[in-house]
């Protein structure tokens, strides 16, 4: 099976070839890109798209390599022994029954090939990617308290994203397929609005467009607009039936365009923006 791209994710030709390609490597594939490029949504879609079950494990800062294993809930048997009466439990004799399957542990036993999202790995701690190496490599590892050597059915396709907030080690990427998700140049991004909004006008969406990489382009931003904060913006501007006309400005004109907080995040951009505007105003 190959992924062929779907009718709700623009996927480009090298983003289809790299996907295929940690598929027939059986290699995990790692994405790094600007936040909201669709990281996380690309294994959605691929998974949709091949008809494959989805498992997710959203990486936090206390995250924890064993947890995608699995985790021993020791406090759970100790109350119920206490709470069993004089000749024992049943349930307390059996240490499975307090062994918590982690993500990677349901991926290994899942009956039919699945696909595995590790989002945003470098939330974690430096030392979470090496912990996972053996278990990523050679799809195994060892549960001690059940003395059991769980292996995978079937590889998983395995999708991890980054949004470069930290460094990942060199052992833990050569292991993994890489790929950059560049962000959409306007032809792309132009096909990613007509999945989202099939029916505005196009009249708006040249405009909007205008506006966003005019905004975008804007030197000194600490956080450049995204592909979601752009949908997010078309979004607000058909809700609340702005005319293009205020999208639109005379030739040479820089104006703060309505609903500008869709896609400006902090104060500093904020200021930015109202400074070139001022200027821009002021020179005229």
């Amino acid at each position: 099976m190959k992924f062929q791209g779907s009718d709700n994710y623009v996927a480009t030709q090298d983003l289809m070839l790299a996907v295929n390609a940690a598929a027939t490597l059986q290699r995990p594939l790692l994405i790094k890109g600007e936040p909201g490029t669709g990281k996380t949504m690309l294994a959605e879609e691929v998974a949709a798209a091949l008809d494959m079950p989805l498992l997710q494990w959203h990486i936090k800062s206390t995250t924890k390599a064993q947890q995608g294993l699995y985790e021993y809930d020791a406090v759970s048997r100790l109350r119920d022994s206490q709470l069993a009466d004089i000749e024992g439990s049943e349930r307390v004799k059996d240490i499975h029954n307090y062994i918590v399957k982690g993500v990677l542990w349901q991926a290994f036993t899942a009956d039919a090939p699945v696909v595995l999202l590790i989002d945003e790995i470098d939330k974690a701690d430096i030392e979470f990617p090496n912990d996972l190496l053996r278990e990523i490599d050679r799809m195994e590892f060892y549960c001690y308290e059940t003395r059991e050597m769980v292996r995978a059915k079937h590889r998983p396709l395995v999708f991890i994203t980054s949004n470069n907030e930290k460094e990942l080690p060199d052992a833990f990427l050569r292991r993994c397929f890489f790929h950059y998700i560049k962000f959409p140049d306007a032809e792309t991004m132009r096909q990613i609005v007509n999945v989202h909004f099939p029916r505005l006008q196009s009249e708006l969406v040249n405009a909007a467009m205008k506006v966003f990489y005019d905004v975008r382009g804007l030197p000194g931003l600490k956080k450049k607009p995204s592909t979601s904060e752009l949908l997010d913006w078309l979004k607000l501007l058909v809700a609340e039936e702005i005319p293009v006309s205020s999208l639109q400005s005379e030739e040479g004109k820089v104006s703060v365009p309505p609903l500008v907080g869709a896609l400006l995040k902090n104060e500093q951009d904020m200021s930015l923006f109202e400074k070139l505007v001022f200027m821009n105003q002021r020179n005229r």
